[in-house]
């Protein structure tokens, strides 16, 4: 009774660890999201700004400055954001495929790659690997099995 316990807390302490792997991995997706969100707000006041200034009737009109001032402070407000995510998104990235990089297995490389930073889906990633989608999963629960978290990572994570 007692190995069955003990197996059991194991198999639970290796789903928990696998779950912290997974979250650290899929870290780097919402910095993809966030920035065509931030470019895409971008785009949408610029449109709205060049529509506002469009007169139809050929003649030459004055433009309210003031209303310049406001639109030019939004716009370097995102552009500033847009700087900071995309560091953020350069760290992750790197942080990220430096741990991926360090598996021994190309075939478990691959299939992290595409999936957490690539974001593909996992047929996709079977169908690029020209594998069967069970091998791929597979080759993702030993990539897991053999990736290194950081230790901040670790930290954070059982602090919360």
């Amino acid at each position: 009774m007692m190995d069955q316990r003990t197996n059991q807390r194991t198999d639970e302490e290796v789903i928990q660890e696998s779950a912290r792997k997974k979250a650290y991995l899929y870290s780097y997706r919402p910095h993809v999201r966030r920035i065509s969100r931030i470019e895409s707000e971008i785009e949408e006041l610029r449109s709205m700004k060049m529509g506002s200034a469009v007169n139809n009737d050929g003649m030459p009109h004055g433009h309210n400055q003031s209303d310049l001032s406001g639109y030019a402070a939004d716009i370097d407000d995102l552009e500033r954001k847009l700087t900071a995510e995309k560091s953020e998104r350069i760290a992750s990235y790197n942080d990220i495929t430096e741990r991926i990089e360090h598996l021994k297995n190309e075939n478990e490389k691959d299939v992290l790659f595409y999936r957490y930073i690539k974001g593909m889906e996992w047929w996709e990633i079977a169908e690029k690997m020209n594998y069967s989608e069970r091998w791929v999963h597979v080759l993702h629960g030993r990539g897991l099995k053999h990736l290194e978290l950081p230790k901040e990572f670790i930290e954070v994570q059982s602090n919360m």
